[in-house]
């Protein structure tokens, strides 16, 4: 889950994985032998669908498909499918790109201008069912000024709206002959990536080829496989074993590889971060002093020392402390006697257990959590006991995603967030109250109109002083009434065979395994000499 995007300077770090836990893939890693072209990367989770117009790689480094615009190393913004950065006229309002000359798709048709267009009208049409039109929110018309150009034209300007760009591109000659819906290219995808899909075993693994008419020539590693598997010890014990090629790790997990001569240990710094949604719906969480209790209560140091091993910092809102756009003023330790204050203030007494009681109801609430992830199942527990401490009772329970979703209304989770790029491309999505219960956006169904004000304010305006402002007020806002408890913002750690040169990463959003990850740039990378 999550929300998205970039800013700031380049981590140097690089990659991960794992093997399925049902059998090393054929086409495998270092560890199998078979081939010294071939990687294989072992990831949590994988992504419901594979087209675009559905979300699949909306922020970037889709292996698949491109942007008219990509990311480099250090999260600038570079000419992808168009040939150079756009021209900006009309105050902000429009946007021209020209696309690259020979770009065709990887089933031998070139890419149009027709393409892009289709591209945006369907993934902002109504009927599509998308959760990121919103994104998009500013866009009033794209139109093809010949087979090399595509304009568009926005409702308002919108600072940012060149990285809303890196979104990929589809052909309309595949895509536009399906129900963008339910059509099979959500599962066979057509693109100008450097990769294309060879085969997709669901909950197991996708095996992505290296793709002869990528325009920017055909990649090194001929064989890229990313095996699915959700459990972190697991992919732990396969890297152990031999049988992989690296793995995504919590740092409990990486640290046990730090005396492996032949591995290598990499961490990237990330805007992704740990969180409980608090529901409104529900009669505890949806009092504002619960709320604020919790947030006080919480230790954020300790987890960032006990749970992360020092990976990450502690988050006193959706920003991290290093973003040019975070409050400094709101940092704030763990408080245990303004916990208590709040709760007596409004009426929440302590019962005869401990646990606090207001008009005969108990201040309790259960808190679900992914089957499998250490990390947040450590967040959840460590949360019930400071939570506990100021009287109020978390019952922590796991399940899978299937069995979260429909509970997320009523029940709290622990959370993950984090958007690169701009302050408008995560905390929208997160807060918006026009969003709420929309998919996993405003997961929590908050609901403020200050913060709704600051969130338009800031999307809306072009001035970096009046921006600057209105997110000031916004992540005061959610300390004086928090719709979520922000914990820590963790970094990714990365165990790797040390097979290959040209590895790097970007500062992450919360997603990395498809659309992030050190293999951002697997395309450029060369076989050890």
């Amino acid at each position: 889950m999550s929300t998205r995007r970039i800013r700031g300077a380049a981590v140097t770090a690089a990659l991960a994985t794992a093997v399925t836990a049902c059998s090393a893939p054929s086409s495998g890693g270092q560890g199998d032998g078979t081939s010294a072209g071939s990687v294989v990367i072992g990831v949590a989770s994988e992504p419901d669908t594979l087209s675009p117009l559905l979300g699949y790689g909306k922020d970037g480094n889709s292996k698949i498909f491109d942007g008219l615009l990509a990311r480099d190393a250090d999260l600038k913004l570079k000419p992808a499918l168009a040939a150079e950065l756009p021209e900006i006229t009309d105050g902000g309002r429009t946007y021209t790109y020209t696309l690259r000359d020979g770009v065709e798709f990887s089933d031998g048709e070139p890419l149009t201008a027709d393409d892009v267009v289709y591209t945006y009208r369907t993934a902002l049409d109504p009927k599509t069912n998308n959760t990121f039109k919103s994104e998009l929110d500013a866009v009033k018309e794209v139109r093809a000024s010949g087979d090399d150009k595509v304009v568009f034209t926005l409702k308002y300007p919108y600072a940012p709206f060149a990285a809303r760009t890196v979104l990929p591109v589809v052909p309309e000659h595949v895509a536009g002959k399906q129900d963008p819906n339910t059509g099979s290219f959500h599962t066979k995808p057509v693109g100008t990536g450097p990769y294309v899909l060879s085969n997709w075993s669901k909950g197991e693994k996708l095996t992505l080829k290296a793709n002869p008419r990528y325009w920017g020539g055909e990649p090194k590693v001929k064989t890229f496989t990313m095996a699915i598997i959700g459990d972190d010890n697991v992919r732990a014990t396969r890297l152990r074993s031999g049988d992989l090629d690296g793995a995504v790790l919590p740092p409990n997990l990486a640290a046990t590889f730090e005396s492996d001569d032949g591995k290598r240990t990499y961490q990237a710094r990330s805007y992704d971060f740990r969180a409980v949604t608090l529901p409104t719906a529900n009669e505890v969480t949806g009092d504002r002093a619960i709320r604020r209790a919790l947030d006080a209560a919480v230790d954020r140091e300790a987890m960032v020392g006990k749970i992360l091993d020092g990976a990450g910092r502690p988050a006193y809102g959706p920003l991290p402390v290093d973003d040019p756009a975070f409050t400094k003023d709101i940092e704030r330790t763990r408080d245990l006697g303004k916990a208590t204050k709040t709760l007596d203030e409004a009426g929440w007494k302590p019962g005869k257990d401990g646990i606090r009681v207001k008009d005969g109801r108990r201040a309790s609430f259960t808190l679900l959590y992914p089957s499998g992830d250490k990390v947040r199942q450590d967040h959840a527990l460590a949360y019930a006991s400071d939570a506990k401490k100021a009287g109020i009772d978390v019952r922590a329970e796991s399940a899978t995603w299937e069995a979260i979703e429909p509970r997320m209304k009523d029940d709290a989770v622990l959370a993950g967030f984090g958007s690169t790029g701009d302050p408008d491309f995560g905390l929208y999505t997160l807060l918006h109250s026009s969003l709420a219960g929309d998919g996993f956006n405003n997961m929590a169904r908050y609901d403020n109109p200050a913060v709704d004000r600051a969130l338009d304010n800031g999307r809306r305006s072009q001035d970096p002083a009046e921006r600057k402002a209105a997110y000031d007020k916004l992540q005061r806002a959610l300390v004086e009434d928090p719709g979520y408890t922000f914990l820590t913002h963790i970094d990714h750690l990365y165990v790797l065979a040390d097979r290959w040169d040209g590895l790097s990463t970007q500062l992450e959003p919360h997603e990395h395994g498809f659309a992030s990850g050190p293999w951002w740039n697997i395309e450029d990378w060369q076989p050890k000499k």
